[in-house]
């Protein structure tokens, strides 16, 4: 059967987020995961699923990207398909050619499995490696230290709070109140939970959203921020073990997150909260 690239209607997206689900285990590497969908909720529905993209074989996905960016696609594979070299080739000629519909013209980046086939080829097609990434895992079999201060899970009411923590974290965010309410309405959120730390004079001080993909599953950090006026104080690694834990209490079998190697300081805090280092991933990326 001749492999077909898809763009999903948003009454097929609940297909995409189970398929994403049943992807996801512990020896996997780093790759898109259900809460990646969940994130870019945020931007509605019609947006999240003009932004995905699916490679499917007789009926059965084998692929699934998401354009995070239009020049950045994050793409992963079915774990028993990694190494196939007709969905290999496909995928490598599908994101080469812009008139297919799935990256623009110029530079680009993909995000992909390490081992797989597709970064071979893309490789043989002169696509470079880009700044390294590292991804983190911290194992939730035993209970989560308390993390000292007062975590909050936030409900609709204080969407805003999380949201304002959320843009004095990152410069340039455009988180709002009105995007809370989109990504919660999301499928994936209803494994989620955003929640928010306070410091002892009642300020919000650090935000963190986390995604489970199912009992017994890894559950993703994505993201994680601390505001810019409380840096220092030790709120990253409270806010990161409230996280773990709150993905404990949702069935996670394991907590990842995934940062730029060259930002220490988040891979510290991550370690500092009982986060292990894996080895290093990159991106591919095409020149313009």
């Amino acid at each position: 059967m001749t492999i077909v690239l898809g763009e999903p209607e948003v009454d097929e997206l609940g297909e995409v987020v189970g398929v994403l689900r049943e992807w996801q285990h512990d020896g996997a590497p780093m790759q898109l995961h259900p809460g990646d969908l969940g994130w870019f909720w945020r931007f509605g529905a019609e947006a999240t699923a003009a932004a995905v993209r699916t490679w499917s074989r007789d009926g059965r996905i084998l692929a699934i990207g998401l354009l995070d960016q239009p020049e950045l696609l994050r793409l992963t594979i079915a774990p028993d398909a990694q190494r196939n070299e007709e969905l290999a080739q496909r995928l490598v000629e599908d994101v080469t050619e812009p008139e297919r519909g799935v990256l623009i013209e110029g530079k680009v980046n993909i995000e992909a499995p390490m081992h797989a086939l597709v970064q071979d080829l893309l490789a043989e097609n002169g696509w470079n490696t880009d700044e390294p990434w590292t991804p983190l895992r911290r194992d939730l079999t035993e209970p989560v230290k308390d993390p000292g201060v007062r975590i909050e899970v936030i409900g609709p009411e204080q969407a805003h709070v999380r949201a304002a923590v959320q843009r004095a974290s990152f410069d340039g965010s455009t988180f709002t109140d009105e995007r809370w309410h989109a990504m919660a309405a999301g499928p994936p959120y209803a494994g989620a939970r955003c929640l928010v730390a306070y410091d002892d004079q009642g300020d919000a001080v650090a935000a963190v959203t986390v995604w489970s993909a199912g009992p017994g599953k890894p559950g993703l950090l994505e993201p994680m921020g601390v505001h810019r006026e409380h840096r220092g104080h030790g709120h990253g690694r409270a806010i990161t073990l409230a996280a773990a834990a709150a993905l404990r209490e949702l069935g996670s079998s394991s907590a990842i997150v995934c940062t730029p190697s060259s930002n220490v300081g988040a891979v510290a805090t991550y370690e500092s909260a009982g986060f292990r280092r894996l080895p290093e991933v990159r991106d591919r990326y095409r020149d313009a």
